[in-house]
């Protein structure tokens, strides 16, 4: 412990944890990096598949109808692979595709569906799979779904994870291994220089701490201070001999001046001689101040002082479509769908937004044509298409009860549903979706009474006004 303690006080061990704990941020940060880029890469190509199979199957739609599209779904059923293809009813219940169950409120959503969501296939009713989708409205109200499972990516990713987490774990142990053995080292190399300055400081100045031959820290600071050791242990050298030589070279000429002043005073010397000695005297202190200046002079100089797109759009085709698609359920409800539909008309416009307004008017135009509680032989709805006026108009009518002339304005509202209208089902936003796209298209809505003389039934007309192309 006491070890430890020791090795922990050391400034490399505390830089080996410093940047230990910098690595392990770092690595963090990375494996998080790594995982949400490889995640999003997955997640992309999904949603690339998806857009794919979507255009492809919209390609066959507008080719075949849905009586291709529904055999088009049922063979790609039938293939191996990871792709979703559900055919549901207006209420959610599927009516064909690869998938036993799917996760509630699915259905309610349109267009790109970017959280996963949970499905069960056939004969594995036991286990829940998760997937991304596509969810198309279907101008008959059923919905298309197409989408793709998310256990391969997610398998991928997990096995990126992990990959990071071990590689992490690996590098933690190998820096907590090296970090021990390097502080070990360190705290050694610092044991024997530790050693060497004690033996240095007790005055043995030949001592010189340890070099290894690394070429690290070290190895520099230990012969940067060997290099002033050396130094001092000349300059000391010098001291030494300058007081050696001080020593020897002073005594002899004291020596003489002691013995000739003994020697004057010890004889009978006259005025003369003691001139003459006092004359030597002279002579012998001239002789050490001149080894004093030397010294001096000496020391001096070894002392070194020196960084929602619109297109071209058949119209005439989306009318088709839509009226072959409801023409099944008008029947269902003994009303006649008559289509009067001129070919070749084309708008600059989105499909999808132009197919969904007309099979919203389509399906109100059935709804309120077959009245339940006053049913009729003659109920019936017209969809016309044709070029009058420079303008296309596209309108569909039928000879339920319509709408007073009064609440025209009114009902292209949202959420505005009449009093007579209150026992159908409906949301009350149909005419408030059909007034924006048709704006949204540079057009214009208009409604009007099918056959205004009619009191009973004048019915509605609702007439799509779009630009000419130009």
């Amino acid at each position: 412990m006491a070890r430890l303690n020791a090795m922990l006080k050391t400034t490399a061990v505390r830089l080996s944890l410093l940047y230990l704990l910098l690595f392990v941020v770092s690595a963090t940060v990375l494996l998080f990096y790594v995982s949400a880029q490889s995640e999003k890469a997955l997640r992309g190509q999904t949603e690339r598949a998806i857009e794919r199979d979507v255009r492809t199957i919209n390609n066959t739609y507008r080719r075949s109808g849905v009586n291709g599209l529904v055999r088009q779904i049922e063979r790609r059923s039938r293939q191996p692979g990871s792709s979703l293809y559900i055919i549901a009813s207006p209420n959610g219940e599927i009516f064909a595709g690869n998938v036993s169950e799917i996760q509630p409120g699915i259905f309610d959503q349109d267009g790109d569906i970017d959280e996963p969501f949970k499905y069960k296939r056939f004969g594995d009713f036991d286990a829940e799979y998760t997937a991304l989708a596509h969810v198309m409205q279907l101008p008959n109200g059923f919905k298309l779904l197409v989408g793709r499972d998310l256990a391969e990516p997610d398998r991928f990713n997990s096995l990126i994870e992990r990959a990071l987490m071990t590689a992490l774990a690996i590098m933690g142990i190998g820096a907590l291994a090296i970090w021990f053995f390097v502080g070990r080292s360190a705290l050694k190399r610092i044991d024997r220089m530790s050693v060497a300055s004690e033996k240095i400081m007790a005055g043995d100045l030949s001592q010189r701490l340890p070099v290894m031959g690394s070429g690290d820290e070290f190895d520099r600071m230990s012969t940067s201070l060997n290099t002033m050791l050396g130094r001092i242990e000349q300059l000391n050298e010098g001291l030494r001999q300058v007081s050696d030589n001080i020593a020897h070279d002073l005594k002899t000429p004291l020596t003489r001046l002691r013995n000739r002043a003994e020697a004057t005073l010890a004889s009978k010397a006259t005025a003369k001689d003691y001139r003459a000695a006092l004359e030597d005297m002279i002579s012998e202190s001239d002789q050490l101040i001149r080894i004093f200046s030397a010294l001096l002079m000496i020391s001096r100089v070894e002392a070194g002082s020196a960084a929602a797109k619109l297109s071209d759009l058949d119209l005439s085709a989306v009318a088709l479509d839509a009226a072959e698609l409801y023409e099944p359920v008008a029947e269902d409800v003994d009303v006649k769908l008559i289509t009067d539909i001129d070919e070749n008309i084309t708008i600059n416009g989105n499909r999808e937004l132009i197919g969904q307004t007309l099979s919203n008017l389509i399906d109100n135009a059935i709804k309120y044509a077959s009245d339940e509680n006053n049913p009729r032989d003659d109920a019936s709805i017209w969809v016309r298409l044709k070029e009058q006026d420079k303008m296309i108009v596209l309108s569909v009518s039928d000879n339920g009860p319509g709408i007073p002339d009064d609440k025209f304005d009114e009902v292209t509202k949202r959420f505005v549903r009449l009093d007579k209208s209150r026992n159908k089902p409906g949301t009350g936003l149909g005419l408030s979706l059909v007034d924006a796209v048709i704006r949204m298209h540079s057009g214009k809505l208009e409604l009007s009474a099918t056959n205004a003389t009619q009191k009973e039934f004048p019915g509605l007309t609702v007439d799509l006004k779009f630009p000419v192309k130009t």
